[in-house]
């Protein structure tokens, strides 16, 4: 099935979705949830949730879309708490460096900007949203890549080892991929850190 077809199947669904009277308006700016004061909106939810499906190829159904509103919400929190830390550190993001993330989105998935943008549009999602949510990711793994980049470490026999299991990958490419993996541990442990130490009011 094509993404556009999908995408089309995703319109109708969700339309019949957003006429539940206990489901969020797309046009409702109503307060869903407070992160230490920072306020993410039932608009906020909406708009992520039709992202996340148009991203991730899913049909919001009646069966799976408090699943999907739940993990959305919890998305949204933490990226919330993100980018509290973000600011904090004051990290930025040049254009030429989204420019290049972006360009990566679309080389690692079967869809061009153009056709994107048009179905963003049949969703009624804003392409800016797309944009801040490719922003997040950059800016955090910048920050953690700051903050504890100097901290990790390779041996050999690691970089060996993943070499053993894929021959065709270099030296180069292994490194970076347990330094990576430690980043990744270390991004987890502060997510779960910034949640614990948040004042979260549902709404």
């Amino acid at each position: 099935m094509s993404i556009l077809i999908r995408t089309l199947l995703i319109i109708i669904v969700f339309h019949s979705f957003c006429l539940n009277a206990n489901a969020f308006s797309a046009n409702d700016h109503r307060i869903a949830v407070l992160v230490n004061d920072q306020l993410i909106t039932s608009y906020d939810v909406v708009q992520r949730m039709k992202l996340s499906a148009i991203l991730s190829g899913i049909d919001i159904t009646p069966e799976n879309n408090n699943q999907l509103l739940n993990s959305v919400i919890e998305e949204l929190i933490k990226e919330n708490l993100k980018n509290q830390k973000i600011n904090e550190y004051e990290i930025s993001i040049s254009e030429e460096e989204y420019l290049n993330q972006e360009l990566l989105f679309y080389q690692n998935n079967p869809i061009n900007k153009d056709d994107l943008i048009k179905i963003f549009e049949l969703n009624n999602i804003k392409y800016d949203e797309f944009k801040k949510f490719l922003i997040n990711g950059i800016s955090w793994q910048k920050l953690i890549s700051g903050l504890y980049y100097r901290l990790t470490s390779t041996s050999e026999i690691e970089i060996e080892e993943i070499i053993m299991n894929n021959p065709s990958m270099s030296k180069k490419t292994a490194r970076d991929l347990i330094v990576q993996k430690q980043l990744d541990l270390k991004s987890n442990k502060m997510i779960r850190d910034l949640l614990n130490e948040a004042t979260i009011e549902y709404k």
